[in-house]
């Protein structure tokens, strides 16, 4: 059946947004309003037909709304081509018939109730800095017809600018869907606004990004125009810890889901009795209850791994033992990479030498999973790019990361829209998620299959592997595709530490010519001397000497690396390559703060 097209034009009011407006239109209580007018159409796609919805476009407003539909009979509708959708810009429009039909009453109430439940809900200041610990808020996000996803409050009570609460809605919701009633869960990373605002309405970010875990369900309702029910609940914090979250969210979104609001307040103070996330710490805590074992990492940089007393694989259970910062491993992280096995060495080297890579998915699942996937495998290189585990057409960063430029260095872009595959075909890495498929194959496929943009597989212009591939792991990840979940599991794991392992191993040549440029005894013996003559300034030469590429490369050539090159060429050409990428001068500036640190310490020690 043809779709209907709709227009979703609405009236908005057009007063301005003075800072007196913060507390109330900003905040999180009195969301903020976005409208459009768009046209939805339906895109194509390689698997039989879904159902999906419509995300029409979005324009900013900040006065309180309300939630409303149109009078059109619909049922769950295809994907629409958000390609074709435009932000419009502001100005005064004219008052549509959209705007003037009436508003369903029992609608009117139930997003009037949900927002009355939030804003009844109380917290004290002592309870709030405890939950924020761990969580900015969480966001309660639902569909509107007539202005598309929209963020209905957040608790506890958190100041949103229009354009994150604009980020925040549509990025909490998918492109497009694989099921007709179902759930699924997802990450996003938006950057947040840089205004000053009170810790108590809102924290200080741990950097200029929010990260999102979004619990995403779509069910029928018949008592909706629509005919289903598409909301999002979403975790708002500064933490990257994607494997933690995503566990979390999946005990939580179900009894929300079925609870409401009491559920909501349960979790924040369950939240609020969690010890403090401290740095390297192995944590028991309690949800809902559901008692996690969860590791918190040193740093973002620090590679987490299983601790000896559970590294029997069969032990292992990744709902249970939590590396916090590591990617999620339901489902296990291999299937999304089946169609590009073999071409894993490759893309690690790309991951590796901030190459940017667009990732293709049918899901923001797939592609926030497989984003997270190649930030760990970096560790314990600093992230010297941009990582967007799911990207949107409405994302604020939209003109600056995509345009006809050359991508910037290191960024890691999960997009679901067809639309990326034209407005990206000049990026030279695309990896698209999922499996091979033939062909004329007329089985049906599983969400974990096909992508609504380029076929599964890895299409690189311009790179050649310079290491050699692991046959035997190789073997492996190909017989647990087709075996069972434990063996994925299993496979993933294996899969992980491998290529943990290459990314020490290509630090160790580094690491040992770096060892050279540690003052010696002698040298540091001379500058205590100097330093109990008063001479306080020789403490700033307590540091590395400087890096010079043409002594690294001496060593190299003496030494060699552990890592498995084709060619004493291709090792050359590869430090070459690396040592003029961003993240080796993060890098650099990590290990000289850390030996200066050192230093510092045990002259002071002495004195």
């Amino acid at each position: 059946m043809p779709r209907p097209i709709l227009r979703l034009d609405d009236h908005y009011d057009d007063g301005e947004f003075g800072e007196d407006d913060l507390g109330t239109a900003s905040s999180v209580l009195s969301s903020s309003i976005f409208s459009s007018s768009s046209n939805a159409s339906s895109s194509s796609s390689p698997q039989t037909p879904k159902k999906g919805f419509a995300l029409p476009a979005l324009r900013k407003h900040v006065s309180r709304r309300k939630s409303s539909l149109d009078q059109l009979q619909i049922p769950s509708p295809l994907s629409p081509d958000l390609a074709s959708t435009k932000i419009a810009k502001l100005g005064r429009p004219q008052l549509t018939r959209s705007a003037t039909l009436p508003k369903v009453p029992h609608l009117q109430n139930r997003s009037d109730k949900l927002r009355a439940e939030l804003e009844a809900l109380e917290v004290d200041s002592a309870l709030l800095e405890k939950i924020r610990r761990w969580i900015l808020g969480i966001a309660i996000v639902n569909f509107d017809i007539d202005e598309g996803p929209m963020v209905d409050g957040v608790f506890p009570p958190l100041v949103l600018f229009p354009k994150e609460s604009e980020n925040i809605a549509f990025s909490s919701f998918p492109d497009s869907l694989q099921f007709d009633q179902g759930f699924q869960i997802h990450s996003f990373r938006i950057r947040g606004e840089k205004i000053a605002v009170s810790s108590e309405k809102r924290p200080a970010n741990i950097d200029e990004f929010i990260h999102g875990f979004s619990y995403f369900t779509q069910k029928r309702d018949s008592t909706l125009k629509r005919g289903y029910e598409q909301r999002s609940v979403v975790i708002l914090t500064s933490h990257p810890y994607p494997a933690f979250f995503s566990i979390i969210l999946s005990i939580f979104g179900p009894m929300f889901q079925e609870h409401g609001t009491p559920m909501l307040e349960a979790a924040c103070h369950n939240i609020a009795m969690w010890p403090d996330p401290t740095p390297g710490t192995v944590l028991e805590i309690g949800f809902l209850g559901t008692v996690l074992q969860v590791e918190i990492p040193h740093s973002g940089d620090d590679a987490q791994q299983i601790r000896a007393t559970i590294s029997k694989k069969n032990n292992f259970d990744p709902k249970l033992h939590i590396l916090a910062s590591a990617p999620p491993f339901n489902p296990p992280p291999i299937l999304l990479f089946e169609a590009s096995l073999s071409h894993l060495w490759s893309i690690w080297e790309c991951v590796v030498l901030c190459e940017p890579i667009l990732l293709f998915g049918a899901s923001p699942a797939q592609t926030s999973q497989a984003a997270w996937w190649f930030r760990d495998l970096l560790r314990p290189i600093p992230l010297a790019g941009d990582i967007r585990p799911y990207f949107t057409i409405h994302d604020t960063d939209h003109t600056q990361l995509i345009n006809k430029l050359p991508p910037k260095p290191g960024l890691i872009l999960g997009v679901t829209n067809p639309y990326f595959n034209r407005s990206c075909s000049h990026w030279p890495h695309i990896l698209s998620l999922g499996r091979y498929i033939p062909p004329n194959t007329a089985t049906k496929t599983s969400s974990t299959t096909a992508t609504p943009g380029p076929p599964p597989g890895w299409t690189t212009k311009s790179h050649k592997r310079y290491i050699s591939k692991d046959r035997a792991l190789l073997k492996q990840l190909e017989d647990a595709c087709r075996g069972s979940e434990q063996q994925k599991i299993e496979a993933s794991l294996a899969l992980r530490l491998h290529f943990c392992s290459r990314t020490n191993e290509l630090l160790i040549p580094l690491t040992r010519y770096l060892h050279t440029l540690i003052p010696t005894p002698t040298e540091i013996a001379r500058l205590d001397r100097n330093m109990g003559k008063g001479d306080a300034s020789t403490k700033s030469l307590l540091r590395l000497k400087p890096f010079h590429s043409a002594n690294f490369f001496v060593s190299l050539k003496s030494h060699g690396s552990t890592l498995p090159f084709r060619s004493s060429s291709k090792r050359l050409e590869f430090y070459e390559r690396w040592l003029k990428t961003p993240a080796f001068g993060l890098w650099l500036a990590q290990q000289e703060t850390i030996v200066q640190d050192v230093l510092h310490d045990n002259v002071g020690r002495k004195s």
